[in-house]
């Protein structure tokens, strides 16, 4: 997982392309006025998703993983939680998905990070993280994740 803000994305030029090309969607669009939605920046390979929501309290959340796509997550307005962990031994207790690529642990996270306005996290198949986590109270959030395609 790498947790940084966009104004730093040129530092992992190491990335492969489809990373390149979502920081680079990121950087251009003007995300404050972009209405909630999918937005497809190369196809199915790399696409990303709109949404508005408030954040909730931890308990009874549950932290998530996915098998075909990596999350590149933004923070366009507000701030949250993210609950994190690595995968490890822990099996799901929602069973995965292929239609949603998405599955979920009952485990707690270990850590947890503040996610501000112009960050961005990475998440790979292997790091469980429960986001939409309210820093104290609950507030209003806008939050940009691309799909890249593993």
């Amino acid at each position: 997982m790498i947790l940084d803000y966009l104004d730093r994305a040129s530092t992992y030029k190491g990335l492969d392309e489809p990373f390149q090309k979502a920081f680079a969607w990121l950087r251009q669009t003007d995300l404050g006025t972009l209405p909630k939605g999918r937005y497809d920046i190369e196809g199915d390979r790399v696409f990303a998703m709109v949404n508005e929501y408030e954040t909730v309290d931890p308990q009874g959340q549950k932290m998530e993983s996915h098998r075909v796509h990596i999350d590149l997550q933004y923070m366009a307005r507000g701030t949250e939680l993210v609950g994190h962990d690595f995968l490890r031994a822990q099996q799901p207790s929602k069973a995965y998905d292929p239609d949603t690529d998405f599955m979920l642990y009952d485990e707690n996270p270990s850590f947890f990070s503040r996610f501000e306005e112009g960050m961005f996290a990475i998440f790979y198949p292997e790091d469980l993280h429960m986001p939409n986590i309210h820093p104290g109270e609950p507030g209003w959030v806008k939050k940009v994740v691309v799909k890249i395609k593993v």
